[in-house]
């Protein structure tokens, strides 16, 4: 496409003619192939690269703009340089799902409520009974949704996911052995959740495990029975959320930490890489460590 498609868009400022340059690809600016053909972005703290490459297309920020001097390159000035370049990435570099499409592989119990027109179902995905499916639903190759488990509008899910299983949950017998205790409730993953591969999340003894609207899960994530996830939080790879966690919004969750049973993690707070978790977590507090400890707020 032509340049000035992608500055209009963007909403983009810019002190060159954008009306004759062609744009094929998208690039880091740091690649040996990035030229006149490419648009990518820069980080302020980033700004030394911007002498290492010889042509082509970069969203800046007007702070970064107004400290450098690179005339071989054509600047491109909006608010949020990543924000803007992750936006042209899904306009004009990222094939479009295509809804209704259902693999003759899935297995689909014919309780289950959906329209098949409005989502995408992978090869050998399995739909337990009494599941609802909202509009513009993703599922990934492989994936299982257990019963009763409610998705809503909006929702993808990767591959080899299991939604909806059976918690860890054990009571001793007056034999002295394990015996689980029934499961007995659902999955609800509300509008704009969107799981990675490989997650299970578990569903509720009673009740709902609950992930609240644009929550994300990364993939090889673990999520027990009746945690509850506050909207725009983000759980990232490896993470364990044990079960009956109250996990506020705008949370994050970083990787490979874990988080002990029926604590709360309230709105704002940052588990930091490979943190676990023992006591709650007040409200905008960053913690890190094993165990893990208040180190800012």
């Amino acid at each position: 496409m032509v340049l000035k498609e992608i500055v209009d868009f963007i909403e983009g400022s810019i002190q060159f003619d954008a009306s004759a340059i062609e744009v094929t690809k998208a690039l880091s600016i740091a690649d040996s192939n990035f030229d006149i053909s490419c648009v990518g972005w820069c980080s302020d703290k980033n700004a030394e690269l911007l002498n290492s490459v010889y042509s082509g297309n970069v969203l800046v920020s007007q702070s970064l703009f107004d400290q450098v001097n690179v005339p071989h390159l054509n600047l491109i000035v909006v608010d949020a340089p990543r924000r803007a370049f992750a936006q042209l990435l899904k306009e004009f570099f990222t094939k479009k799902k295509v809804f209704g499409s259902v693999s003759d592989s899935s297995n689909i119990d014919v309780t289950v409520k959906y329209d098949a027109s409005k989502v995408v179902i992978g090869h050998n995905v399995v739909i337990e009974e009494d599941v609802q499916i909202g509009e513009h639903v993703i599922l990934g190759h492989n994936t299982v949704i257990k019963s009763g488990t409610i998705i809503k509008d909006n929702v993808s899910i990767g591959a080899n996911c299991t939604i909806g299983g059976v918690g860890f949950g054990y009571e001793l017998s007056d034999t002295g052995e394990y015996e689980v205790i029934p499961h007995i409730g659902n999955v609800i993953l509300s509008e704009h959740v969107e799981i990675g591969n490989n997650v299970c999340i578990d569903r509720a003894v009673m009740g709902s495990t609950f992930l609240d609207v644009n929550v994300k899960v990364d993939n090889l994530v673990h999520i027990a029975h009746g945690v509850q996830i506050g909207e725009n939080s983000l759980v990232i790879a490896h993470a364990m959320i044990a079960g009956s966690v109250n996990i506020g919004k705008n949370v994050w969750v970083a990787p490979s930490s874990a988080v002990r049973q029926k604590l709360t993690i309230d709105d704002n707070a940052l588990i930091g890489l490979g943190s676990v978790v023992v006591k709650n977590v007040e409200k905008g507090t960053v913690v890190a460590g094993v165990p893990a400890k208040p180190i800012s707020k």
